[in-house]
């Protein structure tokens, strides 16, 4: 088992295998430093979920993403760290949306998140990745031209169903009722976010592609939930809130090359 030190009474935060290597959360920062560049990135925000089976930081990168006139995203840089012998370390774009503080996380390219499991060699193969990782601004680019692409693709006829449908598939089981219910309730309640949602009323931005893929974000990382607060970020930034934010910009990426 893995074990903080630090603990009056030593708590397990996760089983682990032989091969498994730890990583320590000092270690993980240091190696965060050189991500954005030497006196680029700025730490903004840390913190643990549970009892420290995971640690993350937020780090501002320098610049900022201007979609449609003051419709602004401010650029930042997740990575988490764990030690539950369940996750690998991970880093995400998680641009913030100015207007409404939306949490518009995403992989690191269009494919998977950067992860580095936890076996041994591990700081080896991160400074290999930190070598891979001079994508960053590249990705940053083309982020802001899909968000603008977003911009400009209006959702007339039927194309706010079509988006929603993609995001919020139906369940294949049509006997299971509670979760169909589910689908239709996000569906509807996106598509008020859609018209209604923080920033959504801004010229250039009403009735838009970005507007729908807005809602969508909005409704994962403020509808009400069970749970203390730490379940919730863990959800937005990494689980089930997070898989859905994911989907929502891909799919809007399909429908942008598709509308536009």
């Amino acid at each position: 088992a893995t074990v903080r030190t630090d603990s009056p009474v030593p708590a397990p935060l996760g089983i682990v295998g032989q091969d498994y290597e730890t990583l320590q959360n000092r270690d993980a920062f240091t190696w965060f430093d050189g991500i954005g560049g030497q006196g680029a990135a700025i730490y903004h925000t840390a913190g643990v979920l549970g009892i420290g089976e995971r640690v993350w930081i937020l780090a501002k990168l320098p610049g900022e993403i201007r979609v449609n006139g003051e419709d602004i995203c401010e650029k930042f840089l997740l990575l988490s760290n764990s030690h539950d012998g369940q996750s690998s370390v991970q880093v995400k774009f998680t641009p913030i949306r100015v207007v409404c503080q939306n949490t518009l996380t995403m992989a690191l390219s269009s494919g998977r998140t950067v992860r580095i499991s936890h076996t041994r060699s591990i700081k080896e193969r991160m400074e290999a990745a930190k070598e891979n990782l001079g994508i960053i601004r590249d990705r940053f680019g083309r982020i802001e031209k899909d968000f603008q692409r977003f911009s400009e693709v209006p959702m007339t006829g039927n194309r706010l169903t079509v988006y929603l449908g993609t995001v919020f598939p139906m369940p294949q089981d049509e006997d299971d009722k509670a979760a169909r219910k589910r689908v239709e309730i996000a569906r509807q309640e996106c598509g008020c976010l859609f018209d209604v949602g923080r920033g959504n009323d801004l010229g250039g931005v009403h009735g838009t592609l970005w507007a729908a893929y807005n809602g969508v974000v909005q409704f994962v990382d403020y509808r009400p939930r069970k749970g203390d607060g730490s379940q919730r970020l863990e959800s937005i930034w990494f689980t089930d809130g997070y898989l859905t934010k994911a989907r929502a910009f891909r799919v809007a990426v399909e429908r942008a090359a598709e509308w536009n």
